[in-house]
């Protein structure tokens, strides 16, 4: 008798194992079953090459970028155009790890848990990208051959319609050189998405943000700037002798000294947590796309080093992306959508499912209108509110030194205040110098392409 309970039990514990293996399989095919579909050993996807068989890939205006003819996968579009989509669209080798042909030939393929393979017999699907071919084309002509990177996003939807990476190549024309000449160095990268660089004084902002909320007497006091100050045995240089400042004017003036003196004031813990709220450390999925998290270490820092930190320099290395998205936040009033490469008529299992997500509060709502009209004032005095048009753009430059004889690199950060047209968007220029003439001239070719 007690040897049949045993066999029940062990029976038991068999039909348990068969069952919860079977939940586990049921849940990885929903989640999991495009890709398995789209797996590279399902060779009747792909060709020979490697590239896939299957699905067109289109604009928002619905201009073929990638499609299937004669059996074999093109990238359409001239050179020129190729060239600047090259990491938007990918490539016929799966160089470019976050091309869309590579992260979404499942949605490619037209499968769906329903239909299965009957949707990719059938030829596939369509996949919609945000993407504006006029306004990537535009910052790819502005970068005029310079390394670096140029995003822009709509705050409120998600919708990506710029993502230009260089240095970049004609995905149909693979140079010969490519992987040997310093020219093409980290053209597989998306520099959006995957890199982190020294900010200079973009990451002003986040100080500036921080001070608001923690220094009370902050729009009280002025910092008197002759050029340079001591700060924990550390030399901190501005670029001129800027006298007596207000909080608006010293952010105006991009001014080392007194931001220098905020952070060391603010102190690192509680200049780490506003890095960290503002969402620059953080890594966002685009897609599924994850994007490489920036590195703001200010722990162990001494008082000279905290200072430099605070004004962008030290160790500090942002992803361009994550400082776009918050620059969205401060536009909408603490929190911006999470970006997406799919447009709203992208390829969705349900038609209609399309929505926004959205990050938890990067900044206070009445701190981020604060800070909007300061970085409003900046463009109006310092950048040229001319030379964006009929836009309300507001925006902090940067100019970040990279050392080794090189030039800085240069940054043009923010958005427009704007229903018709809420935009937030960054601009990374390798080496370029100044960084309002250099990426906000970029910026503003964008922004005119976009609107």
């Amino acid at each position: 008798m007690r040897k049949i309970e045993h066999r029940t039990w062990i029976c038991l514990l068999i039909a348990g194992l068969l069952a919860a293996g079977l939940l586990v399989f049921i849940v990885l095919f929903f989640k999991d079953g495009g890709q398995w579909a789209s797996a590279s050993f399902n060779r009747h996807l792909y060709s020979s090459s490697g590239s896939l068989l299957s699905g067109r890939l289109l604009d928002r205006e619905g201009n073929v970028l990638s499609q299937v003819e004669d059996g074999a996968r093109v990238i359409s579009g001239s050179a020129e155009q190729r060239t600047a989509m090259l990491h938007v669209t990918g490539d016929l080798q799966g160089k470019i790890a976050t091309g869309a042909l590579t992260v979404f030939a499942d949605r490619l393929t037209g499968y769906n848990p329903v239909l299965g393979a009957a949707a990719i017999q059938a030829g596939g699907g369509d996949v919609t990208l945000s993407i504006d071919s006029d306004c990537q084309l535009a910052a790819w002509r502005a970068l005029n051959g310079r390394k670096g990177a140029a995003a822009l996003y709509n705050y409120e939807t998600g919708e990506i319609l710029c993502m230009v990476s260089a240095p970049s190549y004609d995905p149909l024309n693979v140079p010969d050189n490519l992987e040997r000449d310093p020219a093409y160095e980290g053209a597989y990268i998306n520099r959006v998405l995957r890199a982190s660089f020294t900010p200079g004084s973009i990451m002003k902002t986040v100080t500036l943000h921080a001070a608001m909320e923690e220094l009370p007497d902050l729009f009280d006091r002025t910092w008197t700037c002759t050029g340079s100050t001591q700060i924990g045995g550390e030399l901190v240089t501005c670029t001129a002798a800027h006298g007596t400042q207000s909080i608006g004017q010293a952010f105006s003036n991009s001014c080392n000294c007194v931001f220098g003196q905020l952070a060391v004031e603010l102190g690192a813990d509680t200049l780490g947590r506003y890095v960290e709220q503002s969402g620059l450390t953080s890594s966002y999925s685009v897609d599924g796309i994850s994007t490489t998290p920036s590195s703001i270490p200010l722990e162990g820092l001494s008082e000279g080093q905290l200072a430099w930190a605070g004004i962008g320099q030290a160790q500090d290395l942002v992803n361009p992306l994550s400082m776009m998205v918050y620059m969205g936040a401060i536009a909408n009033g603490g929190r911006a959508a999470v970006p997406s490469l799919i447009g709203r008529d992208g390829a969705s299992l349900i038609p209609g499912s399309w929505s926004v997500r959205r990050t938890g509060t990067l900044i206070d709502a009445g701190t981020a209108e604060t800070l909007a009209q300061l970085m409003s004032d900046n463009v109006t005095y310092n950048y040229g509110s001319s030379r964006f048009g009929d836009l309300d753009v507001c925006a902090k430059s940067g100019t970040a030194e990279v050392g080794g004889g090189q030039n800085p690199h240069a940054w043009f950060a923010g958005f427009v205040r704007d229903e018709a047209h809420p935009y937030s968007f960054i601009v990374l220029v390798e080496n370029g110098g100044g960084g309002s003439a250099a990426a906000g001239d970029v910026a503003a070719a964008m922004l005119a392409a976009a609107a």
